[in-house]
């Protein structure tokens, strides 16, 4: 009954037949992004905004990647990709985000709960359901222990959507074996990180950088990096550590600048004013990437048990750098094969001895280092944006007559436009 009532509204201007050998030889499928979007800080805006750019990259051509935005409120000069702001629990955007991405061939949605409106996000529901098209739904977290509503979404959005992709083999597995869902319709695809050429650690001549870098806030464990590093002291020559992000946006918002205050105060308790160095930029890509390659050693202190996808550790292991992290699932996954040292949780003294055997040995530290530049060579974006690009042809072909319909959409528009 859709596709007559489909064929009954357009076929007046493009016939089904001559739409569909069109759809063959026209440029690439058109792609409609939903996710937070720069300038927004965050790691989903980050993230989307880089696939976005790969996959251009990939098929030669930015034409077609489009982008609706989710916003608390509308900025003024958006990017020029953005076609459209969602303000998160307006039902009239919501409506008019819905008929944007209509006009493509594919919907491609970031998930995180608190990105979306209503209850743990539940709007993302609303959202897919009135796709008629094809669409992908990345998973940035796959909770172990969640709520029953939390659950409840995520199940939801796998049936709905026509392809769900999480971003570890862990959250793949948490999410096959916790959850009711179509295992079928799930499936792995690594976080992408614009990777650089990896540099040796060396702490001859110069003082080593530990650097720990992303929106800073309560959860993050500097607290402990902070008391490990303080550890430190005696080596010659004396280690940086360097805290590189600015305050989570929602932490500012609550407290202003009393949580990187307090972070402050600590390092001066400690007598680590020549160690500890906070630098409170938010960069793009390309700057973080040449911050990164100047470290000796990635630092992710994290106070999480449930993280199955991290864009840092992606980042750090994409620039060659020896990593040590506390045992949170993405890592334990990840730095198994020697990549990187794993400690406990809340462990100050283990983080210590940690960074202490790398800054003192560095033939380790070059072990870990060419092993993180092996794994990384898998996680470079163009090789990540590849993969999201045939996920896009196949679910194209899986529902042509979708697709031919949006083109036939495109197709009155132009006509009337004309």
């Amino acid at each position: 009954m859709l596709w007559l009532k489909a064929a009954k509204t357009y076929s007046p201007v493009v016939h089904i037949t001559e739409i569909l050998m069109r759809q063959s030889e026209t440029d690439p499928s058109s792609i409609g992004f939903v996710s937070t979007y720069p300038p927004t800080a965050c790691g989903l805006a980050t993230f989307t905004a880089a696939l976005r750019g790969a996959m251009a990259e990939g098929r030669g051509s930015e034409e077609g990647l489009e982008v609706v935005s989710l916003v608390e409120s509308r900025l003024e000069e958006p990017r020029s990709e953005v076609v459209l702001q969602h303000v998160n629990g307006d039902r009239s955007s919501l409506q008019q985000a819905v008929k944007e991405l209509n006009e493509h061939d594919v919907a491609i949605f970031q998930h995180e709960y608190g990105i979306y409106g209503g209850p743990d996000g539940a709007e993302v529901l609303d959202f897919i359901a009135e796709m008629e098209v094809p669409t992908i739904v990345i998973l940035h977290t796959v909770l172990g222990k969640p709520t029953l509503r939390q659950k409840r979404i995520l199940e939801r959005i796998v049936d709905l959507a026509g392809q769900t992709v999480v971003m570890s083999n862990t959250a793949l597995h948490r999410l096959r074996e916790h959850y009711d869902i179509d295992p079928d319709k799930v499936t792995m695809v690594p976080h992408g990180a614009m990777g650089g050429v990896a540099t040796p650690t060396d702490t001859t001549g110069r003082r080593p950088i530990i650097l720990t870098w992303g929106l800073i806030g309560p959860g993050k464990g500097l607290e402990i990096a902070i008391e490990a590093v303080g550890s430190l002291k005696d080596l010659r020559p004396l280690p940086r550590y360097v805290i590189l992000g600015k305050t989570h946006p929602k932490v500012q918002a609550a407290q202003g600048n009393a949580y990187l205050d307090g972070l402050k105060a600590k390092s001066h308790a400690l007598g680590l004013e020549d160690v500890v160095e906070y630098d409170s930029r938010y960069l793009d890509t390309g700057s973080l990437v040449s911050e990164i390659r100047q470290a000796d050693i990635a630092l992710l202190p994290y106070e999480s048990t449930e993280q199955v996808t991290s864009g840092v550790l992606v980042e750090a292991l994409a620039n060659g750098k020896p990593v040590v992290a506390t045992a949170f699932p993405h890592a334990i996954e990840m730095l198994g094969g020697g990549a990187g040292a794993l400690v406990a949780h809340s462990d100050a003294d283990g983080m210590a001895a940690a960074l202490r055997s790398l800054l003192s040995e560095p033939d380790m530290a070059a072990r870990m280092a060419t092993m993180a530049t092996s794994i990384g060579s898998t996680l470079q974006w163009p090789v990540v944006a590849d993969q999201y690009l045939s996920i896009v042809s196949t679910l194209v072909e899986r529902d042509p007559v979708a697709a031919a319909f949006t083109s036939g959409r495109r197709a009155v528009g132009l006509a009337k436009v004309g």
